[in-house]
């Protein structure tokens, strides 16, 4: 993952009333600390932009940032032992478990949900239906898997996995779809894959998430498995499958959100209402992905335009909290 870091906060600073014998109570200028904040990378577009994004908009606060490139999984000890300060999206799909589990020790703090909410899940370009009737239903997928081959002689298709620990194999063989499971390096190979695909309008099937830049710019639909229960991972007796389990699809319509190190609000007060009064929607979110997926800016360039056009907006956060 990518290496930097970003800080937020503001501290309250106390004014000694000659006049009336009392304290008051001021927002302080930023930063309250010289320290610098460091805000957490993963590897995918939109939570690296949303994260420059934050930086930067701490940076013209006077903050210093830094940035820390983890995977997902060695956030949790960074982020519970201070040596990172903020994630700017934790997804309720891949993360919920590993969030209440650290959680549970006192030392991250939930900043709050987005306004857009999650989706993770296999997905397709909506021509693909011209030669699969009855998708988005699994059982049409399973019907039409061979369509999928990359190999004229295999009986299976091909599904393009993302980097992140899934259990898509498991499903594959609890639903029995007739698909092997091709897993990327990165997620901007995904990217890679579908553009080839949608090119020559060839069927394709591939991990997906929303919100991300493809629904920014691509007509598709994610299949739709039986319905999520957290039984489906546990009870093989529970599901369609009496025998396995994974035998589901992913949550729909997760949360997506912002978390910190529990010291945020000590160290930078003013950094910490920041966090919490940012709030992107999934088209604010799909939008911002796609000046780098589809465009090709930078991360840095998509966070710097996002930030320059959008002052209005961000330039309100904190108010309550923070000074000038």
């Amino acid at each position: 993952m990518f290496r930097s870091c970003i800080g937020r906060s503001v501290a309250p600073v106390v004014i000694l009333s000659a006049l009336v014998g009392v304290a008051s109570i001021a927002a302080a200028a930023v930063p309250e600390s010289s320290k610098p904040v460091r805000i957490i990378l993963n590897n995918w577009t939109s939570q690296i932009v949303l994260s420059k994004a934050l930086g930067e908009i701490y940076t013209q606060r006077g903050y210093t940032v830094e940035f820390v490139t983890l995977e997902t999984k060695h956030q949790w000890n960074h982020l519970h032992r201070g040596l990172a300060h903020i994630q700017v999206e934790v997804w309720e799909g891949t993360m919920a478990d590993d969030y209440e589990r650290v959680r549970k020790f006192g030392n991250i703090i939930d900043a709050g949900n987005h306004s857009a909410t999650t989706r993770e899940e296999w997905w397709y370009p909506t021509y693909v239906e011209e030669v699969c009737p009855g998708l988005p239903d699994w059982r049409a997928l399973k019907r039409c898997a061979q369509l999928f081959a990359d190999d004229p002689a295999s009986k299976l298709g091909r599904y393009v996995a993302g980097p992140w620990e899934k259990p898509e194999r498991a499903r594959v063989r609890a639903l029995d779809l007739g698909f092997r499971v091709d897993v990327v390096e990165k997620a901007d190979d995904l990217w890679v894959e579908l553009k080839k695909a949608v090119a020559s309008k060839k069927p394709v099937v591939l991990f997906n998430w929303s919100p991300n830049w493809v629904e920014d710019r691509f007509d598709g639909k994610f299949v739709e498995f039986p319905d999520y229960d957290a039984r489906c991972a546990t009870d093989a007796s529970w599901g369609v499958n009496k025998d396995r389990t994974f035998d589901c699809g992913n949550p729909k319509n997760g949360w997506l959100k912002k978390i910190a190190w529990k010291g945020l609000d000590d160290t930078w007060p003013c950094a910490a209402a920041i966090l919490r009064d940012l709030d992107f929607t999934n088209a604010m979110i799909s939008h911002l992905a796609a000046l780098v997926d589809a465009d090709g800016l930078t991360h840095d360039q998509a966070a710097a335009k996002w930030v320059a056009e959008n002052k209005p907006l961000w330039s309100k956060l904190g108010q309550a909290t923070c000074a000038g």
